[in-house]
């Protein structure tokens, strides 16, 4: 098979996957998977009508993937129990695709946990989850996924730069090799934050906060159609919190599903459409995101606290800076 023009490997999911993504991963490009089963369930309409939409986007040299999964998340009765103590009490969450969804909540409300348990970081003790239609597990397509820890710093023993850092999220248990277009996909991902000029300087050289957005630059180089973040913007100041969010809406824009873990909504507000407040390890709202209060949480609230969800060892971060 000659790759000049090939772009995107086209399966349904009868077929194995493995193939695609061996195939792939051998001519550097995407895959997409075309469901026109689920397709038909969902949509309503028939094989032929869906093929010929298939088909057409092939034509149009379009990177399709329909996957017949309108809800990235799905979690029901999830209970979490850490050290003897129940840090979450049968907490139910759907996250329809595209949505950018707010995880607000007290210190010990359990917002960090629950995203824990749904990238599978904590044990579920009873409950079930399922991430773009997959139980969680192996099955999941993490390479479709990205996902952002609370304050971890990109440093490790290992001198790395920021764009071998970013470049290692390309990396997954199917693929153990980057793909072909590695270097503009990690160049890309760290313009979008704002630190490119930075990609050659070893990450322990750089600020917490740059050190944090290279962190988010990790997850975003896979394109990921589900991004995870956990108090993404806990201990920066309020200039940075703008810039980060700047870069969501774009993400917004694309169709990208986002679930943020939050302590106060501050400069990312007008991005976000539902919350769901976590009390005592347990569902108390799930709606509209609750008006903050004019002293905290408001877009003049120059949030450069950190907050803790659980006990935890904490890495300090207070003030960090958005520095270019």
């Amino acid at each position: 098979m000659r790759a000049e023009g090939v772009t995107t490997v086209f399966t349904e999911t009868l077929v194995n996957p493995k193939v695609a993504e061996t195939l792939a991963a051998d001519l550097g490009v995407g895959t997409a998977v075309l469901d026109p089963v689920e397709s038909l369930t969902e949509a309503g309409s028939d094989y032929r009508a869906v093929m010929e939409q298939n088909l057409a986007a092939l034509r149009a040299g379009l990177e399709l993937r329909v996957t017949g999964h309108p809800h990235p998340v799905v979690a029901h009765g999830v209970r979490v129990v850490l050290d003897g103590s129940e840090i979450l009490r049968g907490v139910d969450l759907t996250v329809d695709e595209g949505e950018v969804v707010a995880l607000l909540g007290a210190n010990g409300s359990g917002k960090s946990t629950l995203v824990r348990a749904l990238v599978g970081v904590v044990p579920v003790v009873s409950g079930d989850v399922a991430l773009l239609g997959r139980p969680l597990g192996r099955g999941v397509a993490w390479e479709r996924i990205g996902y952002v820890p609370q304050r971890v710093s990109a440093a490790t023993g290992v001198p790395a730069t920021a764009a071998e850092v970013v470049a290692s999220g390309l990396l997954h248990g199917r693929r153990l090799r980057p793909p072909r277009d590695a270097d503009r996909r990690v160049h890309d991902a760290l313009d979008l934050l704002g630190l490119d000029h930075h990609a050659d300087r070893p990450v322990r050289e750089l600020s917490g906060g740059q050190q944090q957005r290279v962190l988010i630059a990790r997850a975003l180089v896979r394109e990921p159609e589900l991004l995870v973040l956990d108090e993404p913007v806990a201990g920066v100041d309020l200039p940075s919190q703008q810039a980060f969010a700047a870069t969501l809406a774009g993400l917004r824009e694309r169709g990208t599903t986002v679930l943020v873990v939050l302590h106060e909504l501050g400069a990312l507000a007008p991005l976000v459409r539902r919350a769901v407040v976590l009390r005592h390890g347990a569902v108390v709202h799930d709606g509209a995101p609750p008006r903050p209060t004019h002293e905290h949480g408001g877009d003049e609230h120059d949030h450069v606290h950190p907050h803790d969800d659980d006990v935890l060892t904490q890495t300090p971060t207070t003030g960090l800076r958005w520095e270019p």
